[in-house]
């Protein structure tokens, strides 16, 4: 007797008042140490391997939502957008022009500089990130100069990487690479001729995008020594044409497939504000540099919250751009459908200037995708107050408050409110269906591209030499067939229509970043790493549409728990929006810059004290 199918509706007919919400429970055992030696070792047999796929499959519906349910939408292999209307209050940055020349029309949006926010020596006691600008201030005050910043960045580089267990943030670090950018760059602020904004900052680069030198491994042991850096990613060489000293290559969850930043091949990185907890992932490297104070910015990748997770986690500024928005050539993952190169830092201000240096499509997607200008929001406006009146902020209640406890959802509700009070933000209760079909759709999407970038080196390493979570991760994708794939991309058209026409109603929807807080790290996960679904299905709860349908989306931290650990609120937009969600964020930062808290690890290498 065969199984009935589940039928679903045409998108179109979906009738989204009757839609009820189901909390989120993913169903997988947690494992570490030699427990979790033994399950990898199961899941790769073959035969026992894909019973155990089959199982976990079907206990969290994806067996049922792949092949027992009819799905009407023809598939989305990629993005699609329909076109967008211009956003207003911004300067158009035009991506042709070089990258300098972007960054000198991105700072005339920005407010006037005020050196004596940080620089005053009665200056108040709350505790202020320095910014870009502040650098730049500094370097062309003769207060100090990038050389002598960069040998306090060596110094405390070189503190983590001798702490008992080490905690390296970089994987591949040269000091004396460091001190001669640094030395040329102190050169041109003494001829008077520094080559932009940025000149002198220092910007460390996640190790799955190229920075010649460095190799590439994705935090493997051997992937650098199958796949040769001959020059710059795309984004990296743009940012060093503006004078930036690119400090090394950050420290990540291995390939990219973890939420949690667990490394054991090099360490893993540690949060800044509870060395006991995790950073988040994929770019814990990355974020925890920037949180705690050694760099000003860092790029990192982001294909299933990767910038945005760990952001939100070490209390900084996260931007997740719209696909295709920045070249992606010279990254691991230049050919997937999800995921995007996006800067980290820690303020909204900084990420926006990093983001003006380093944007621009490809000419590829610029033809198939025809994507809306590139453009900052002109903050330094006088109509910037009359356009943040008019932004319409849609809130879906039951998945906002669906969370591992009421500290996040509260502190989140608590920034949509002051943003209304304080910027006459409207708030638009909306519905967004099939939740869960969406997680669904992003794991085969990202599972089946990470597999198929990985075959063309399969014959000449071994999976086996890969972490034991990214294994498990790995043949859980193998277990994905063709018509999954297709599948998932039917998916994704509809979830792109409900998000289209929420788009209708609202400018920017409004979510907790993650779902929980930095979680403690198991002791016994440090030599053999860390499988836990349930922790990874909470970090990444509210993320998954700007991977899936490629929105533009940001992480801005607005307050802590109860444990003191940091809380981001997210701003989901319109594609291609960046300016506008780059507008309410930097709203929502000031509307907190009096509550950030000093991370317990923090190095004042600009001004040491």
């Amino acid at each position: 007797m065969s199984r009935k199918k589940r039928v679903m509706l045409p998108v179109a007919e979906v009738d989204i008042s009757n839609i009820k919400y189901t909390p989120q429970h993913i169903q997988a055992p947690h494992l570490t140490g030699f427990g979790f030696m033994l399950f990898t070792w199961l899941m790769e047999a073959p035969l026992i391997g894909s019973l155990i796929t089959s199982f976990l499959k079907h206990k969290n519906g994806v067996t049922e939502m792949l092949r027992n349910t009819v799905i009407p939408e023809r598939p989305m292999f990629r993005p699609e957008f329909p076109p967008q209307d211009p956003e207003t209050g911004v300067v158009v940055l035009d991506e042709d022009r070089h990258p300098i020349a972007r960054l000198e029309a991105a700072m005339e949006c920005l407010p006037l500089y005020d050196p004596s926010r940080h620089w005053n020596p009665d200056r108040p006691s709350n505790f202020l990130y320095w910014t870009i600008r502040d650098y730049a201030h500094a370097y062309r005050s003769d207060i100090t100069t990038p050389l002598i910043v960069a040998e306090r960045i060596i110094s405390a580089v070189d503190e983590f990487n001798g702490k008992k267990p080490p905690v390296p943030l970089l994987i591949s670090f040269n000091a004396d690479e460091v001190r001669k950018q640094a030395a040329d760059s102190t050169e041109r602020f003494r001829a008077g001729n520094p080559l932009s904004i940025i000149d002198g900052v220092f910007i460390a680069i996640k190790d799955d995008i190229d920075c010649y030198p460095h190799p590439t491994k994705g935090a493997t042991t051997w992937f650098h020594e199958v796949r040769t850096v001959k020059q710059d990613a795309v984004c990296v060489s743009r940012l060093r044409s503006c004078g930036v000293i690119l400090v090394g290559k950050a420290n990540m969850h291995e390939l990219g497939l973890g939420t949690t930043g667990n490394n054991p091949n090099y360490g893993t990185a540690r949060n800044p504000y509870s060395f006991e907890r995790y950073t988040g992932g994929s770019s814990s490297g990355p974020a925890a540099l920037v949180a705690s104070g050694i760099c000003s910015a860092a790029v990192g990748t982001d294909g299933g919250g990767s910038v945005r997770i760990p952001s939100s986690l070490c209390g900084i500024v996260g931007l997740k751009t719209t696909f295709a928005r920045t070249d992606m050539t010279g990254s691991l993952c230049d050919c997937g459908t999800v995921e995007v190169v996006s800067p980290l830092a820690a303020t909204v201000e900084d990420a926006m200037l990093v983001y003006a240096a380093m944007a621009g499509s490809s000419k590829a997607d610029r033809i198939s995708l025809n994507p809306s200008p590139l453009c900052c929001p002109n903050l330094s406006s006088s109509n910037n107050l009359n356009i943040l009146q008019s932004v319409r902020l849609g809130k879906y209640t039951e998945w906002f408050n669906d969370v591992s406890n009421n500290d996040i959802s509260n502190k989140c509700e608590d920034a949509v409110n002051l943003l209304s009070a304080n910027f006459g933000c409207q708030i638009i209760e909306i519905t967004l269906p099939e939740i869960e079909e969406m997680r669904t759709a992003h794991v085969v999407s990202i599972g089946s591209e990470s597999l198929c970038g990985l075959n063309a080196y399969r014959g000449e390493r071994k999976y086996s030499e890969l972490t034991l979570d990214t294994r498990t991760s790995l043949a859980l994708f193998r277990s994905f067939s063709a018509a999954d794939y297709v599948a998932a991309q039917r998916l994704r058209r509809r979830i792109m229509y409900y998000y289209m026409e929420a788009f209708k109603k609202v400018d920017i929807i409004v979510t907790p970043t993650t779902g929980i807080t930095a979680p403690k790290i198991p002791l016994s996960s440090l030599q053999y790493g860390e499988s836990n679904y349930e922790t990874s299905g909470y970090l990444m709860r509210f993320i998954l549409a700007g991977n899936l349908l490629g929105l533009p989306a940001i992480s801005v931290p607005i307050g802590y728990d109860k444990q003191g650990l940091p809380i981001g609120l997210q701003l989901i937009g319109r594609p291609w929006s960046e300016a506008s969600i780059l507008r309410v964020a930097f709203a929502v930062e000031e509307l907190y810059l009096g509550h950030r808290k000093r991370p317990s690890q923090f190095y004042d290498v600009l001004q040491a004290t």
